[in-house]
């Protein structure tokens, strides 16, 4: 690691985790085939830790430690799993800079500020004994009618890697807290956080097998996970290509899934629009982790009449915005791989041969301090066209495109007319407006002159269309890990 880097953010990762293990059945174990893949820090391509690239047989021996472990945390008490839930937010409290720091060097962003880890794992525990069936009405008062919500069993989860951690934890908590056991494949790209959230884990006092962690490629440990015939249900987190690869693994064992398959973000600019308000929740939308976030939002669409004006004023903005590695006061890393740098650089190309006007950015950086980075320029293409790749395609990277209307009823359209129904931002001093509008977008949420839910808590997240199905980090997300079961007593 550079010299450079300052002592507050250097973090020695072989301490933190073995190398070459991953967690199943309470043991922190190699490869069944001895196999390893590199975890590089994309912002100087640092090797940070060898992980087991896990296979078939890896996913095999989790699931099964997961099934040994499933009764007794099935029928523990939900007092005592929300207390050990209690506990493990704690540790992540305690270890919030080691945390914080795995993550940004994993997977390149800058400093957020405090973790969501600690609270959301807090939430789900205040969930934990709650969870409650209803008594029926029935035809005779010698019969008695009554419903209880039971865990599924084991839970496959699929981790992306733009967000590793708190992704993690949005699906492992309620779960946990249900009395489910779980097996997560975290991404390859990103997978140290994920190890580290499981240690705390054990720490805790969470039995081993309750919490395994298969590292891997995902087409190979990952397309494991949803055939097994011991996991009861699936979580996938990343694109609709390989969503739909899962949900056809799930379909042959006719297990339930939850999806959550990204997003095309409509921003929406109306003429009277805040635009103080507006333009830095704009540029921090599509700036955010490099763009690399589902709910980016990476489509402005704007009246016609203030164009020039606002597309100018975030122009200056996104020339402002201070790039860099994870250990400098930056607004925006690197992209998370070569592979993922070599995806938005050709769609950047793509917007200029689409006929796109390039305003701002657009190239790859360089210099001393990006050359061994994964690094592009904050980028606005302008002119864009409905049905230009780059207005359909989730591109993920920091990379907005602008397109205008005449009337509300084009902005609706245009702000529909993707594939993806995630996320949507309507920024207005109309109240009529914004209502109608807030209806109208096909968007799991709708935000009013806000980009995202920040300020509300637990509110639940989920997309339309290709979005995928299912909604995570609300309280009905614990119901979405269980399943109903009718009891009748017969006392004639």
């Amino acid at each position: 690691m550079s010299a450079t880097v300052p002592v507050d953010t250097r973090l020695d990762v072989p301490a933190l985790l073995a190398d070459g293990t991953h967690l199943i059945g309470g043991q922190w174990v190699a490869a069944v085939e001895g196999e390893q893949i590199d975890v590089i820090n994309p912002a100087n391509q640092d090797v940070l830790l060898r992980v087991p690239r896990g296979k078939r047989r890896d996913v095999d021996a989790a699931v099964t430690a997961a099934a040994a472990a499933f009764p007794a945390w099935r029928d523990s008490s939900p007092t005592l799993r929300a207390n050990l839930l209690y506990r493990w937010a704690e540790l992540c409290a305690e270890h919030e800079k080691e945390v914080d720091l795995l993550e940004r060097m994993e997977v390149g962003h800058p400093h957020w500020g405090p973790s969501v880890i600690p609270g959301r794992l807090k939430y789900f525990a205040a969930l934990a004994d709650k969870i409650t069936g209803d008594t029926l009405p029935t035809a005779t008062p010698r019969v008695f009618g009554m419903t209880v919500r039971e865990p599924f069993g084991v839970c496959g989860i699929i981790i992306p890697w733009n967000v590793p951690g708190p992704t993690m934890i949005t699906d492992v908590a309620p779960a946990l807290a249900a009395g489910n056991t779980i097996v997560v494949k975290p991404a390859e790209d990103a997978p140290l956080t994920c190890l580290f959230l499981a240690k705390l884990a054990l720490e805790a006092g969470i039995p081993g097998g309750v919490v395994n962690i298969v590292t891997g490629l995902g087409t190979e440990a990952g397309a494991a996970l949803p055939l097994h015939p011991l996991v009861r249900r699936m979580s996938f987190t990343g694109s609709p290509e390989t969503g739909t690869k899962v949900m056809e693994a799930c379909a042959q064992n006719r297990i339930p899934l939850h999806l959550e398959l990204g997003g095309k973000s409509p921003q929406l600019v109306l003429r009277d629009a805040n635009f103080a308000k507006a333009i830095p929740a704009i540029v921090g939308s599509i700036t955010r982790n490099t763009g690399q976030i589902c709910a980016a939002g990476s489509r402005l669409v704007v009246d016609k009449s203030v164009q020039r004006d606002l597309v100018s004023a975030i122009a200056e903005a996104f020339k402002k915005v201070r790039v860099g590695p994870w250990y400098e006061d930056v607004e925006m890393g690197p992209l998370i791989s070569e592979k993922q740098e070599h995806r938005v650089l050709r769609y950047l190309k793509l917007g200029r041969e689409e006929g796109a006007e390039l305003v701002v950015g657009g190239n790859k950086l360089s210099g001393e301090k990006f050359d061994r980075g994964f690094y592009v320029e904050p980028t606005i293409f302008d002119q864009v066209k409905p049905d230009m790749r780059i207005a359909q395609d989730e591109i993920f990277g920091p990379v907005l495109s602008v397109l205008t209307f005449e009337d509300e009823a084009e902005g609706l359209e245009i702000a529909n007319g993707t594939r993806y129904g995630l996320v949507a931002s309507v920024w207005t001093n109309d109240i009529s407006s914004a209502v109608r509008l807030a209806r109208l977008i096909q968007a799991g949420t709708v935000s009013i002159n806000s980009a995202g839910t920040a300020g509300v808590i637990g509110a639940p997240f989920g997309g339309y269309k290709d979005s995928g199905f299912g909604r995570a980090t609300g309280a009905d997300s614990i119901l979405e890990y269980t399943q109903i079961k009718t009891i009748v007593i017969n006392a004639e």
